[in-house]
Parts: C-alpha cells; structure tokens; sequence
C-alpha cells in the first residue's frame, strides 16, 4: 500500500485525482500506476486499470490470476469490472469511496453473486493517510 501512496502523491504532482495502484504477485511488484486521465485524455486511465494493463502486458496474459491488487481507494464500477475481468485474486484498498466506490460502499460490482468470479476484499488498509490525500488535494483545488 505504500507503494500505492508513492504513486497517488505522483499524481498529485501531476495534478490528477491522487489514486496510486499497484499489482502484485507472489510478493513481486509487476506493475504500479496512478491516475492519468487527465494527462492521457482518457477516461479510462485510471490508477486500477493502467496497473491491471501494465501487469497483463509483462505476464503476457490478460488474465492475472494469483495477483493482488493494492489501491489507495475503493475502486470505481469501471476499476471493479476491470478487476473482475482480469480475475484478481484480492483487492487491498485504502479510503472508502461513498459516492462511486463499487464494493460495497455506492455500489457492489466486485462479488456481486451474479459475476463468476469473486475477489477477495480487504478494505481500510491505511485508511486515513489516503483519505487525507485525497482530501488535501481537493482542498487545495477549490482554493484554485
């Protein structure tokens, strides 16, 4: 999850949304990411779904089966059907995502009893350090 904070303070840097993701398997970091939307002109380049390519790409398979993916905050519906598709084993996030978090908190893509793949779920993990990034950063903005 450190990994992940390191990442969302790039973005910030940057001046995208501070989300930072990094996949992980077997202890070994295959790809890490943050947010980019903005940078790419992409509405898909969010933090999730650029580690989940990142990774596919060096395993050669789309399918990362036995990774984990660390995440400073609940991911989104888009993030969670990414993650349901590239069948990762676990989900470690960070803040809690009222508004669009998609485990449970706005909505529940990932282990919805509908989908054939379930995720394990570990949420808090570091809560407040990237609850307060994300805070800072949008405090910062409305300054703007």
């Amino acid at each position: 999850m450190r990994l992940a904070l390191r990442e969302a303070t790039r973005g910030a840097r940057e001046q995208e949304v501070p989300v930072g993701a990094a996949v992980v398997r077997d202890g070994q970091v295959l790809a890490r990411a943050h947010n980019r939307p903005i940078g790419l002109h992409d509405p898909t380049a969010h933090a999730e779904v650029l580690a989940l390519r990142r990774a596919a790409r060096k395993l050669g398979n789309y399918r990362l089966t036995g990774c984990d993916l660390y995440v400073t905050i609940e991911p989104c519906a888009m993030c969670a059907g990414a993650i349901v598709q590239a069948r990762v084993r676990r989900v470690v996030f960070g803040a809690t995502d009222p508004k669009a978090g998609a485990s449970g908190s706005a909505l529940k893509v990932l282990n919805h009893p509908k989908l054939n793949h379930q995720v394990e779920v570990v949420a808090g993990v570091l809560a407040e350090e990237c609850a307060t990034l994300l805070r800072q950063f949008f405090r910062a903005r409305r300054k703007r």
